[in-house]
């Protein structure tokens, strides 16, 4: 999470969608960095409202505009399970290295989910409290230009943006049956996205 108190913008982490790219690029042009633990630095619309707008309401009398970015759903999942079978996490609950990608998504659609596949949600990500305020700012993660040209112009900078946490390639694939059952039943996740810039 990256607050520019002057700009009134608060940039919210989704988890896997280069955030942590941005918050290298401007951590040091920022009021505000969380880098950790991971529940407060990828802290929900929700969470974010309930303790940090707070502060900015109660202290200052003034609101932070909330920005953050969305990724498509499969290509989201496939960025955690790619993420999950690195070397460095075999032997470790969370592993995806001895399954497919298939598999995999089959999994995130259980209920309970395995811990493996227990990687939370884009849409449940944007839900606000009952007399919050949401996100304002969405963005595509595959539109990177229109990021790019958002915080540039809102920020007065230029933004120099390296790739981090790159993960290993891996197959992607998915069955037609498998596909067509997760865009049912996650069917918000879709209209999520879509309704992205």
């Amino acid at each position: 999470m990256l607050v520019f108190y002057k700009e009134r913008l608060a940039f919210l982490a989704v988890p896997k969608t280069g955030s942590t790219a941005y918050h290298t690029a401007l951590r040091d042009r920022a009021d505000f960095v969380v880098t950790g633990p991971p529940d407060l630095k990828h802290a929900p619309v929700r969470r974010y409202d309930r303790f940090f707008q707070n502060i900015f309401r109660k202290m200052h009398g003034t609101e932070m505009d909330i920005m953050a970015v969305v990724r498509e759903p499969i290509d989201w999942l496939g960025s955690w399970y790619r993420f999950r079978g690195r070397d460095d996490r075999i032997g470790h609950p969370h592993s995806t290295r001895d399954m497919s990608f298939d598999e995999f998504v089959r999994a995130y659609m259980q209920s309970p989910r395995p811990e493996f596949a227990d990687v939370g949600s884009q849409s449940q990500f944007f839900r606000t409290r009952s007399n919050g305020h949401g996100a304002s700012h969405i963005y595509k993660y595959e539109n990177q230009d229109k990021i790019l040209g958002f915080l540039e112009d809102r920020l007065n900078m230029k933004i120099d943006l390296q790739q981090e946490n790159v993960s290993p390639k891996r197959d992607l694939s998915l069955t037609p049956e498998t596909e067509q059952e997760f865009r049912k039943r996650h069917a918000a996740e879709f209209t999520c996205h879509a309704s992205a810039l």
